[in-house]
């Protein structure tokens, strides 16, 4: 049996983490890329999808790149301290992850769909890491907006589990959970990769297909 890393960062309490700020960040509403709004409500026909998996750039293009996702966003999400900064999160003492959300239209895409690329594009075997990056921001998750979206995230994980031990891999560690309130990153971080085309990206996948 595989134990944990102790040297592996650990989530703070409540009672320890940032105390944050009352004023959210503030961004440009256009997609660089979609040229779509990207704080917008979703419509009667489409709907939210949010995932962890690792340094959000790299995710944030896997999602923007796929026929029926209508605007994506990066932000922090999962944590204690409410409109936190950059700087906070990366200390540890937020306790929030790296986050991608989306607004997809499920005539297009599914959400199934959207689990495959969120399974097969990160290792989400490592705990509070992704590669060479370490830290409680970079774990990985699934945050659901309905039930349905859980008990979806849920089969595709014992899925996936499945196949992952069959290639030599440890156990899942993404959480999933009701999708907890979500804030914006700075401007800078939305749509990095678009702005910066040959900027860092650590996103990888273990190279494991998962059959959903």
């Amino acid at each position: 049996m595989k134990l944990g890393n102790p040297f592996l960062p650990r989530m703070p309490d409540k009672e320890s983490a940032l105390p944050g700020r009352n004023t959210p960040i503030s961004i440009s509403d256009e997609h660089f890329v979609l040229k779509t709004s990207q704080t917008v409500e979703t419509g009667q026909e489409l709907e939210v999808a949010m995932f962890g998996m690792g340094c959000f750039w790299g995710a944030e293009r896997k999602f923007w790149e796929i026929a029926g996702i209508t605007t994506t966003s990066v932000g922090y999400a999962g944590g204690y301290t409410p409109n936190p900064l950059y700087e906070e999160v990366c200390s540890g003492m937020t306790g929030h992850n790296e986050v991608v959300r989306l607004i997809f239209n499920p005539a297009k895409v599914s959400y199934n769909q959207l689990l495959k690329v969120f399974w097969e594009n990160h290792d989400p075997t490592q705990g509070m890491r992704q590669g060479n990056d370490i830290g409680t921001q970079y774990r990985s998750g699934i945050y659901c907006f309905d039930n349905q979206q859980i008990e979806n995230a849920q089969e595709s994980k014992s899925i996936f589990q499945t196949e992952l031990r069959a290639k030599g891999y440890g156990e899942i560690t993404t959480e999933i959970i009701q999708a907890p309130i979500f804030y914006f990153a700075e401007n800078y971080h939305q749509q990095y990769l678009g702005k910066n085309p040959h900027g860092y990206c650590g996103l990888g996948g273990t190279g494991v297909t998962c059959s959903l």
